[in-house]
């Protein structure tokens, strides 16, 4: 029963984001956007800009900032969260242009790198999640225009 209850409080701290810090790294591959994908939209609808400093993540939230270091050189950069991907299944990250040329990751197009997080996006609690539906002083939804 000892194990049990050792392994539920394992879960919950877990689960409660009182994990390790190593809980926060991640180590693999990764790569960069092509200037063609310049002004497109990415995932959190906002356009790709080669020049600023973000990234695709597959799970992290949009506005997850994060700290990738490429530990062949020691360069490290922080970027912010604001695209799905990479789509390559052997990738951990796509970065900017800018923030692949302060990893001096650009002449490779792929490298290892270390991924922290800095500061999780926060969930925004106050605006709602669909749009209300208006309802008259009737208690009813309003017809159609024109009916």
């Amino acid at each position: 029963m000892r194990h049990r209850s050792l392994g539920l409080a394992t879960c919950l701290l877990l689960l409660s984001g009182v994990a390790s810090s190593d809980s926060l790294t991640t180590v693999g591959q990764a790569s960069y956007y092509h200037d063609r994908f310049e002004g497109r939209a990415t995932a959190s609808g906002e356009p790709y800009r080669k020049q600023e400093l973000t990234a695709a993540h597959r799970t992290y939230p949009f506005g997850t900032r994060l700290r990738v270091t490429r530990p062949a050189t020691g360069h490290s950069v922080e970027v912010r969260v604001n695209d799905r991907g990479p789509h390559s299944p052997h990738r951990v990250i796509d970065l900017s242009r800018k923030a692949a040329e302060e990893l001096d990751l650009v002449q490779a197009g792929v490298a290892e790198v270390r991924i922290e997080v800095l500061s999780p996006a926060e969930l925004e609690t106050d605006k709602p999640l669909a749009l209300p539906i208006p309802v008259t002083d009737e208690g009813e939804e309003p017809s159609e225009p024109g009916r």
